[in-house]
């Protein structure tokens, strides 16, 4: 089981834009499956490749019963807003409210270059968008809404998943 180091801030890695993948390779498919490995031994549930050092545009999510790893995503469309707080594996203990689509679009290849397309909403979404976040060089401390001591975060249901498409590859 491969472990990456964790990057954290200040490391000016976090802030920089990653590079997309020209082609998956059995050293980035090592690579994910590292990143896979440090998500859950560091109790997370996204982790984005320059948070392991790696400026690739490539992250990994792990949200209940779903494990996707993101390689060149594309954000295809976004709607509604939720507030809840956020962390992140790069920012030990600290948490801050972050205001967030509820709902994402999103294209991208798996570590085994097949194409997919999801739909999800509630925290896999926020995730999805966390990491997304990550390759653009974006931590959530960018994105704080003002701290109210009251706070409670909104109820949104547990679904979280709307579609898996694994798109066919035309010939």
């Amino acid at each position: 089981m491969g472990l990456r180091e964790m990057r954290v801030v200040p490391d000016s890695i976090l802030r920089k834009k990653a590079k997309p993948v020209a082609e998956m390779t059995p050293r980035l498919q090592t690579l994910v499956r590292d990143m896979f490995n440090t998500m859950d031994h560091e109790d997370g549930v996204g982790l984005a490749a320059p948070q392991v050092g790696i400026l690739k545009r490539i992250f990994t999510v792990g949200v209940g019963d779903v494990r996707l790893c993101f390689v060149n995503p594309e954000i295809l469309e976004t709607k509604g807003e939720v507030l809840d707080i956020e962390g992140c594996l790069s920012i030990p203990g600290e948490t801050g409210i972050v205001k967030r689509p509820q709902y994402v679009k999103a294209k991208a290849m798996n570590e085994n270059g097949e194409e997919f397309v999801i739909e999800a909403q509630n925290l896999l979404a926020r995730c999805i968008l966390h990491e997304y976040d990550h390759l653009e060089g974006v931590l959530f401390t960018d994105k704080l809404e003002p701290e109210d001591e009251d706070f409670e975060p909104e109820e949104t249901d547990d679904d979280y998943l709307i579609s898996l498409n694994f798109l066919k590859k035309e010939k």
